[in-house]
């Protein structure tokens, strides 16, 4: 097991997934102290990284294209204190973050996980029910309907039509924007012949957000939603798959572990001898193997 424990956040990896767990230092992401704790699955990641700075540095994880909801719906969008998959390290745990780095390229490499996109959510998405209050209105999700509320700042044509409630299987898509600059952002729901042509202040399936301190927690709303909807890589005609925190149907008994780790030191070799692994990567992995055993 990898574990690092900073101010910022604590991650442990215990061969299987990372468990990403914010820390309570002022400087966390309101976003990210919301979200609690994430696990991510190994089969999830694309790539880790640990990048050094004069005063700190940072831990990185790159996942695969479509693991993730909250990535897809926020399009990396998400500023630095509220992306759970950073962590700042204090310089006198430069080195720890690297053995993490080294355990999970190695776990990765063992496996054999590859880097490419998925076509579903390996992630579950945040919690529901949620209701979160910001810029315009208020948007509360049950996970199977999307109700919209407006306040007294709501522009009065938007404001005339009432609240709206929007169920899942009317929704297309969703995206958030943060504000930039003199751009205000939003939360916006595409929502099924319905086409989209009006800024979010008059959208009647937008929340119209202004760079206030609850604006991020607007993404934990569009992610939730975004997990119940089509995975954008899966084929026409195919039924939406369940978060992945839903039950799932028992699994046929797995290998035994020691037979398959013996099978994976005859596949890195054999990977060795064609090429494929240099020297040095068929040892690395040959060393996780071993420790497992």
């Amino acid at each position: 097991m990898a574990e690092i424990i900073q101010k910022d956040g604590t991650w442990v990896f215990d061969g299987d997934a990372l468990r990403l767990t914010p820390g309570r230092d002022k400087n966390v992401g309101l976003l990210r102290r919301t979200l609690g704790e994430l696990v991510v699955p190994l089969r999830a990641l694309a790539g880790i990284s640990f990048e050094q700075g004069k005063k700190s540095g940072r831990l990185r994880l790159r996942l695969r294209d479509g693991a993730c909801p909250l990535l897809h719906a926020t399009g990396g969008r998400l500023a630095e204190p509220h992306d759970p998959y950073q962590l700042v390290v204090e310089p006198d745990r430069h080195g720890v973050a690297e053995y993490v780095v080294d355990e999970v390229r190695n776990a990765l490499l063992l496996d054999q996980v590859p880097a490419g996109p998925v076509d579903a959510y390996l992630l579950p998405g945040p919690s529901i029910p949620l209701s979160v209050s910001a810029g315009d209105g208020t948007a509360n999700f049950d996970g199977e309907r999307v109700r919209l509320e407006w306040n007294w700042k709501t522009e009065d044509a938007k404001a005339a039509g009432g609240a709206r409630t929007l169920p899942v299987d009317e929704i297309t898509a969703v995206e958030w924007y943060p504000s930039a600059g003199l751009e205000n952002g939003h939360l916006r729901f595409t929502v099924r012949g319905v086409p989209v042509k009006t800024p979010a202040k008059y959208d009647p399936n937008a929340v119209e957000l202004w760079g206030f301190r609850k604006d991020p927690l607007m993404a934990l709303v569009a992610a939730a939603v975004q997990a119940r909807l089509p995975h954008p890589a899966a084929a026409p005609g195919d039924a939406v798959r369940p978060p992945a925190d839903a039950p799932r149907a028992a699994a046929a008994p797995a290998e035994d572990g020691h037979d398959a780790l013996l099978r994976r030191l005859r596949e890195l070799g054999e990977l060795r001898r064609e090429g494929v692994l240099t020297e040095e990567e068929f040892t690395l992995a040959k060393q996780a193997v071993l420790k497992r055993m």
